[in-house]
């Protein structure tokens, strides 16, 4: 227990594992969206191996990594925001400061959206790169990386609401494009959290081939 929270208790490994819930990547595509040296995230990477939270893989000459139970540590990771969320005044200040800045509006639930997925009336909009929605993503989701949704806006029906969804409840990335949305005057939410979570629910995961997990 003490060998997981030692290897919890840096901020750049939590951001390695946020990215690694999306799925398996390569060490250098690790480095490059944590924005570390492949040598840096490569020695963050061992910590984490060593904790038995992620396993490694050759494929000719790339090392490609995965979280060992993706549902177990997303779960302790789900817990240690709650903690964090709950007992430091810190979190809240940014939350207020920036989070609720972009987006005040009660986020759409994982149990609401999977209702309006199967009535058809919510467009589901997942704004991470296209590689990431490859490995993984909401049945139907149409994928528009938060980077193009200005120059793409026209592609999502203007009368649907938009429920957009990232990473995880505090990826930015969800939030500014529910901005985005709104100052064209376009309805839009968020989910209340991202993929990872989705798929630690039980709730069905499509990959970009066309197979459902």
């Amino acid at each position: 227990m003490a060998a997981v929270a030692r290897a919890l208790g840096h901020e750049h490994r939590l951001l390695i594992l946020e990215r690694l819930a999306q799925g398996e990547r390569p060490v250098e595509i690790v480095a490059a969206r944590c924005g570390l040296t492949v040598a840096n995230a490569s020695q963050h990477l061992q910590v984490l191996r060593r904790a038995g939270l992620v396993t490694a893989r050759r494929e000719g000459k790339h090392v490609r990594y995965r979280l060992t139970d993706g549902i177990a540590v997303v779960r302790l990771l789900t817990s240690l925001r709650e903690m964090a969320e709950g007992q430091l005044a810190e979190v809240e200040r940014i939350s207020a400061a920036y989070l609720e800045h972009l987006d005040g509006v009660e986020p759409v639930s994982r149990e609401e959206m999977a209702t309006r997925i199967r009535e058809g009336s919510a467009v589901v909009l997942d704004v991470r790169p296209p590689d990431e929605f490859a490995s993984g993503h909401v049945p139907g989701a149409r994928n528009i990386p938060v980077a193009e949704l200005e120059t793409r806006i026209a592609e999502l029906p203007p009368a649907v609401e938009v429920v957009a969804y990232c990473r995880g409840p505090w990826c930015v990335l969800s939030f500014e494009a529910v901005a985005l949305l709104r100052r064209h005057g376009r309805p839009a939410r968020r989910l209340v959290d991202g993929l990872p979570e989705w798929r630690a629910a039980g709730l069905p995961v499509e990959q970009s081939e066309g197979t459902t997990q």
